[in-house]
Order: structure tokens, then C-alpha cells, then sequence
């Protein structure tokens, strides 16, 4: 199944950060298609000029061993595609414990498949306010905002994730929980120095027998000399298997800017007014909070989703049945409309499913979608996401359009006729400043 036209592959633990990953792979000129699952040959024989893809999973809300069973096979039908990269792509907060969406396992599963002597892992993401200085990361509250950057464990928001909340900033300290493999650190100093001393410092570390080498970076211009580093270490006979954000894909990106390999984008589809808007949300987090607010503020109609009530045992078909309706008849009328859970306005801490809430999510986009004239959807939260995504039968995406950095418009695809070419736009909890869904009604900044 090898195809030499593909660059890159990469596997998302979560969708929101799946299309971050797109998104700088299509600025950077790679064509790509965002698959809820690993393609086949023959759903690949359906795109065209691909340079890139990607596979929007799952695994930040799954246990080790749900983990291996998922990425080992994902993995290997990665490795056969024959790509000089396979990325497996985290969110920029590093969200991981040893029992939730454990990128200690994933790194683990990653060494039994690829054999790489050393495994790159880069977290730092500053055109998304993400920076890692000796071995700590630090980020901005709110991508694409002005909001203040706060060391990781001390982060208004990361610091209280429901799920997986941050108590360690040093990601060496943090992965050790996680994973028993030796890490090593190019730390900001050296990432600073010349290319040819960089790789000195490379090889030091490689003597050393570092088995995950965690790279610093502050600046984006030092991500053409990382690009360069993590090219250099790859080949289609033996791909290179990284871990981190989407900083992998800026990295790589602006070096193949640089080698001509690629051309950056340009221009974009324009986009047009939606008419009207509907956002599903599933995200705690205060970001979301404060944008739901000044949506409300803003004309939009709310239903809040008794997420407890619906998620109690099976899905509650009957109350489902009521937000569905509910919605539908707003949607008719014209209006905007946001579908938020009560945790995501109180950013209350549950122990609710992802699963259940994303699906029951994903379930009344779907409907409203082939029930009124709604062309684009608005999916927020990082953990739901990719449960609604599936719920609402999209099969893969590509982006049209940038607004917000790291949460592109996006076009799907889909066996479903009402689904299939409708715009979506996947939005992380710590994505955007409060216009968020003003901006993404207006389709303009």
C-alpha cells in the first residue's frame, strides 16, 4: 500500500487537534485529508494530489490498554502507507495521564512499530501561544487571543481539566509517569545555536541512549532548523515516528517551504455569512464558557443539554428526541443556535462519558442538519468531538479556509447526502478569544 506522492501521515488523540495538524500541513501547501479512520487504498484512490494525511482518533479519552488495542493496528496501516513521517499528534497542553490518553502508551506502542532508535517529541506551538523553555511548558490562556501565558501546572484552566488536569509543567517529570523509555532534552539554549551545532547536540544525546528527545522551542523561527533535523532522521524505508503537536507539522512545513518541496498557500475559499449557525458543545472549559456567553449576549438561542440525565446508562432516546425537536424548530425559524452541555455555562466537573455526551451531540447535529438549512456546524471540546464527528457519519474532512489559527473551516465529506459538504469548524477548549462564534457565524475575523 506504499504511496510515494504522501509526505507525511499522522494520527490525531482527539479531533479538535486533529484539524490543528491539517491545518498548518495545508498552509504549508500539502494538500490533506483528515480520515475518522485509517484510510483505505481504495478511499485514498478518491482524493487527489494528496500530499498528506491524517486520522482524527480517539485515544486522549482511552485507557492503555483501549489504547494499544486502537494504535497498533492504526500504526502499522500508517507505516505501510510507505511516508517518510508518521506523527502521532497530541494536544499542545500535553492532556495525558497515566490512565487517560497516556502518551507515555502511545510512545510505547510507537517504538514497537517504527524501531526508531530515538523518538522526537515537540510540544511547543508558539504561533499558538504554547512555548517549552528547559524541559517546561508554558501556555497562553486562549489560542488566538491576547490572554496571559501561564507555566502549564499554574494555567487558570489546564491546571482544573476535569479529566486530566495539569500538576506538573516539566514534561520530562510528566511523560515519566507514562513511560518507563529514557528522555532526553535539546533545551532552548541549544535549539538557539547554528544548525550544525544543533545536530552536535543531537548526537549527544543519542550517545546517551535518549529514547524520547523532547525539543525546546520559543520562537517560530527556530522551527526551520527543527523541521530540517526531524527531515533529516526520516526516510520512506524507515519512518520517522514524532510525537507532539502541531508544532511537528509547522516544523516540517516551513522546511519544505524552504527545500521547495512545497509551495505555501496562498488563497482560500471565501467564505460567506452562515444562515444560520449551529454550535454543539461539549467543552468545561472557561475559554468556551466566556464565548458562549457573549454568543448569548450576541442573539444567539441556547438549549442546554442535561448532560447527567442523557448520559445516565443508555442514551435517554426520549430526551434526546425533545433537544432534537427543540432545535430543529429554531434552526427552521433562522435563528443561531448553541447546543451546550450544563457543565461547559457552570464548568462544573463531571465524570460524564465523552462517548455518550459526543454521540448525543453528534446525533442532533445530524438531524438538524438534514432537517433545516444549516450549512455549517461548529463542534467545540476536545474530548466529545471525535465521538460527534462519528455520530454525524462525516468520513473525513479537508480545510477551505483559515479564521482562528489551529481550528480551520473545514469541508466534509460523507456517505450521508445532508451531511457531505456542509462546513465544520472543530474548536479546542482553549481555542479563540470570546467573538469566537461571531467570528465563525460571520465567516470573517
Amino acid at each position: 500500500m506504499a504511496n510515494h506522492h504522501l509526505l507525511m501521515a499522522y494520527y490525531g488523540d482527539d479531533f479538535t487537534g486533529s484539524t490543528d495538524a491539517l491545518e498548518f500541513l495545508s498552509r504549508a501547501g500539502a494538500k490533506t485529508a483528515l480520515f475518522i479512520e485509517a484510510p483505505t487504498a481504495t478511499q485514498l484512490s478518491a482524493y487527489s494530489d494528496l500530499k498528506a494525511i491524517g486520522v482524527a482518533g480517539l485515544s486522549r479519552s482511552m485507557s492503555p490498554v483501549q489504547m494499544e488495542e486502537t494504535l497498533f493496528p492504526t500504526f502499522s496501516a500508517l507505516k505501510a502507507l510507505g511516508v517518510k513521517h508518521v506523527h502521532y499528534k497530541v494536544c499542545s497542553t500535553f492532556d495525558s495521564s497515566p490512565n487517560i490518553g497516556s502518551i507515555g502508551k502511545a510512545i510505547d506502542v510507537g517504538a514497537s512499530v517504527f524501531k526508531n532508535t530515538c523518538i522526537p517529541l515537540l510540544v511547543a506551538a508558539p504561533s499558538l501561544g504554547r512555548y517549552c523553555a528547559f524541559g517546561n511548558l508554558f501556555a497562553r490562556m486562549g489560542i488566538g487571543s491576547e490572554g496571559q501565558i501561564h507555566r502549564l501546572d499554574r494555567h487558570p484552566s489546564m491546571s482544573k481539566h476535569p479529566v486530566t488536569p495539569a500538576d506538573e509543567s516539566d514534561l520530562r517529570i510528566h511523560l515519566a509517569k507514562q513511560t518507563d523509555k529514557k528522555i532526553g532534552l535539546l533545551d532552548i539554549l541549544e535549539v538557539a545555536k547554528p544548525y550544525q551545532e544543533l545536530k552536535e547536540g543531537l548526537k549527544k544525546q543519542l550517545e546517551v541512549q535518549a529514547e524520547v528527545l523532547l525539543i525546546d522551542a520559543m520562537y517560530e523561527s527556530q522551527f526551520l532548523n527543527i523541521g530540517r533535523l526531524l527531515d533529516e532522521l526520516a526516510d520512506a524505508e524507515q519512518p520517522l515516528f514524532s510525537v507532539g503537536s502541531s508544532g511537528i507539522e509547522m516544523a516540517l512545513g516551513k522546511y519544505w517551504n524552504e527545500t521547495q518541496e512545497l509551495q505555501a498557500a496562498t488563497t482560500w475559499e471565501k467564505l460567506e455569512k452562515a444562515n444560520p449557525l449551529l454550535v454543539i458543545a461539549g467543552s468545561c472549559s472557561p475559554v468556551t464558557s466566556r464565548q458562549i456567553s457573549w454568543a448569548l449576549e450576541h442573539g444567539f438561542k441556547e438549549i442546554i443539554i442535561d448532560a447527567q440525565a442523557i448520559c445516565d446508562g443508555e442514551i435517554n432516546e426520549v430526551l434526546l428526541k425533545e433537544y432534537i425537536k427543540k432545535a430543529v424548530s429554531l434552526a427552521q425559524e433562522g435563528h443561531h443556535i448553541i447546543i451546550h452541555t450544563n457543565g461547559s455555562k457552570t464548568n462544573v466537573q463531571t465524570t460524564l462519558s465523552s462517548e455518550k455526551l459526543g454521540k448525543a451531540l453528534g446525533l442532533i447535529a445530524k438531524k438538524v442538519v438534514s432537517e433545516s438549512e444549516v450549512k455549517r456546524v461548529v463542534i467545540a471540546g476536545g474530548d466529545t468531538s471525535s465521538y460527534a464527528a462519528r455520530a454525524m457519519e462525516i468520513e473525513a474532512v479537508e480545510m477551505i479556509a483559515p479564521l482562528v489559527a489551529g481550528a480551520p473551516v473545514c469541508k466534509a465529506r460523507s456517505a450521508n447526502p445532508f451531511i457531505n459538504g456542509i462546513e465544520v469548524n472543530f474548536k479546542g477548549g482553549q481555542v479563540g478569544d470570546e467573538r469566537y462564534f461571531g467570528i465563525l457565524l460571520d465567516g470573517k475575523l
